[in-house]
């Protein structure tokens, strides 16, 4: 509906002085009298020409060439508004389109040929994810199935971040535990990782190597076994609620490549960093930032913001056409300091963006859960897909803006009834499933030949909601935002159910019971299309 739209503007755009089609938007009336889409474009330009915006919104909608059998009518309204009401017959026949685009429907090319990098999780294999990793990786995987919708090639990327301090200390808790093991008693320093999966790699290194490993470099097996046996319970995690990554990449290329070396040597060469007390700074207050910030600390070893500005210049040396980083709240001070470095080296940053996702607490019955009952001193995410399901997880951490802290409601997320929006829907489809085996066994079929029997205000406004599917996806994409797409499939269940309530379907003469399988066959390919950019099932039976 709104690409049509958009056609008959781009036809006319020669015709109005500072009309740019690329500034037009279709916004949907929030009363219904007001039609099926408005815009307000005749404002803008009576803003720059100095006309009445209601004088130019009639030579508009005068200039406009649109098919009668697509739109009934336009008119003006308020200081300028240009209203479009569509037919009923096109309304109707738009269903076919529905069915016959299938599982595809929703989706674009709007950025076909295109290539976009999506980096999420990234967690230190230092232990099990927690529900705060849990956030990133649905949020993550989301945005990139969004940009899928619309045409992108998307490459799902994990920073393997597997160097530095935290590992050491990864290493040596490992060790320590496993000298316990061997009826040494020590003071198990307090910055060392606490949980029991520590204990548990320590016990496997034992029953394989026995006492063989007392004078073992911390930094030598029993990091590498850590290493290894933590990030593969991280893939595991990762897999059961449907996130695969396809590109995994390590830090330590950074120093094996000489890309850390080389990026010293050209922030000096260009003037950008100096030498104070010892330290290397990078001039970030001539790049436009609040203050100079140590990249190279007085011990040799780089700050994270020194490996984070050449792990990035390698994003954009791959010839992404958009980059995606969404982090937590921890880099918030770090990541604008990147992104003038990033600037500064030439790089273009307004093709990257920067997500950042706030906390998540976890409730029960009023109150924060805050201590995990196996692996760790905190929640981890296996625990919470435990508890609750693996579509339940995908969709509490998608309903919710990342930027606003999450409190996620164990209580509500283990109801069955309509409070609890990831039953509401797939309760809709599962009700749509058991329809149709109703009306198939009635020896009702499908027909899309007397779609233009659906006339009544239900069917009407739930054959419009599902049109507007496409733009919905376009537009969740646009601003990578997963609620704008929540917000719309509990609104097309809502829109689902009162017509059902109203509109029979079995009882109903067969002409018009046929139309209306036809229709509720779209809802639950609509339904499902939405789910499924969620990465959440779409069950049959419940």
């Amino acid at each position: 509906m709104k690409q049509y739209l958009l056609s008959l503007f781009t036809d006319i755009q020669d015709k109005f002085e500072y009309l740019d089609v690329n500034e037009i938007s279709f916004d949907i009336p929030k009363i219904e009298t007001h039609g099926d889409y408005s815009t307000n474009i005749a404002m803008l330009i009576g803003r720059k020409t100095k006309k009445n915006p209601r004088e130019t919104a009639q030579e508009i909608i005068y200039a406009l060439r649109y098919d009668p059998a697509i739109i009934s009518k336009i008119e003006v309204a308020g200081p300028g508004f240009i209203n479009f009401f569509f037919t009923t017959e096109y309304v109707c026949k738009s269903i076919s389109k529905i069915l016959e685009e299938g599982t595809g429907f929703g989706k674009s090319d709007v950025n076909k040929g295109k290539r976009a990098n999506v980096e999420f999780v990234s967690a230190n294999p230092t232990g099990p994810l927690t529900v705060g990793h849990g956030r990133n990786a649905v949020s993550g995987d989301t945005m990139a199935n969004l940009l899928e919708a619309t045409g992108y090639k998307v490459d799902r990327e994990y920073y393997f971040n597997n160097a530095g301090r935290q590992m050491r200390v990864l290493g040596n808790s490992v060790r320590l535990r496993y000298l316990e093991l061997l009826g040494e008693t020590n003071e198990f320093p307090e910055d060392h990782y606490q949980g029991e999966y520590i204990a548990d790699i320590a016990k496997s290194l034992f029953e394989k190597h026995g006492n063989t490993l007392v004078n073992e470099d911390p930094e030598g097996l029993f990091k590498a076994e850590a290493e290894r046996v933590i990030f593969n319970d991280i893939s595991n995690t990762l897999g059961k609620i449907g996130i695969k990554h396809k590109v995994f990449f390590n830090e330590n290329s950074l120093y094996d490549e000489g890309k850390i070396s080389g990026l010293l040597e050209e922030f000096k060469n260009r003037g950008l960093s100096y030498e104070k007390d010892g330290a290397v700074w990078l001039k970030l207050s001539e790049l436009g930032n609040e203050k100079d910030k140590v990249i190279v600390k007085n011990t040799g070893e780089p700050t994270y913001r020194l490996p984070d500005i050449a792990y990035h210049a390698t994003k954009f040396d791959r010839g992404y056409d958009f980059i995606v980083d969404l982090f937590g709240s921890d880099h918030t001070a770090t990541y604008p300091d990147v992104m003038a470095a990033l600037e500064e080296l030439g790089y273009d940053t307004t093709k990257m963006k920067v997500m950042i996702h706030q906390f998540v607490t976890i409730i029960k019955d009023g109150k924060a859960v805050k201590m995990s009952t196996r692996k760790a001193n905190y929640i981890t995410l296996d625990e919470l897909i435990d508890w609750v399901g693996a579509d339940v997880v995908r969709y509490f951490f998608n309903m919710r803006a990342i930027s606003t802290h999450l409190n996620f409601d164990l209580n509500l997320a283990v109801k069955h009834s309509d409070e609890n929006p990831v039953f509401y829907l797939q309760y809709a489809h599962a009700r749509i499933c058991s329809i149709l085996r109703m009306t198939d066994q009635e020896g009702l079929k499908s027909d899309a030949s007397n779609l233009t029997l659906l006339v009544t205000d239900e069917e009407q406004k739930l054959t419009k909601k599902l049109l507007r599917f496409p733009d919905v996806v376009e537009s969740a994409a646009k601003v990578l935002d997963a609620v704008i797409l929540c917000a719309y499939l509990e609104e097309l269940a809502g829109t689902f159910h009162r017509f059902y309530t109203v509109c029979r379907i079995i009882g109903s003469e067969k002409e018009l019971a046929e139309a209306r399988i036809t229709l509720i066959h779209a809802v639950k390919m609509v339904i499902s299309n939405g789910l499924g950019i969620l990465g959440v099932t779409s069950p049959q039976r419940m």
